[in-house]
């Protein structure tokens, strides 16, 4: 995935936890984060409520193992910008990329 992302000129970071990214100097200059919706510690659901309880409007694209037709729509309501399924294609996470950094921009 990193590989595919930076093969649009886009610079990308990865974290092995939430929490590491948390505590990375990059916060402020994300514009957008792929994040899996279950992970040990804390999860993607957790990330995006912490996130908006600190007042930042990151764009989430969301990806699962175990999709959740309830989940999607709570984490579309909060603002992500895409909820994939695994195994997705490659065109449906550049959608979603393409969505977070415009919504990024504005």
């Amino acid at each position: 995935m990193k590989s595919l992302v930076s093969s649009l000129g886009l610079v990308v970071h990865t974290f092995p936890s939430v929490e590491e990214f948390l505590q990375s100097p990059y916060m402020d200059e994300t514009s957008c984060l792929i994040a899996d919706v279950q992970m040990p510690g804390i999860s993607g659901i957790e990330l995006q409520n912490l996130l908006i309880a600190q007042g930042q409007h990151i764009p989430i694209v969301f990806i699962t193992a175990f999709p959740e037709e309830r989940l999607r729509a709570r984490l579309l309501k909060a603002g992500a910008v895409g909820f994939l399924d695994k195994p997705f294609d490659e065109q449906s996470l550049l959608q979603c990329i393409d969505m977070a950094l415009k919504r990024a921009r504005r």
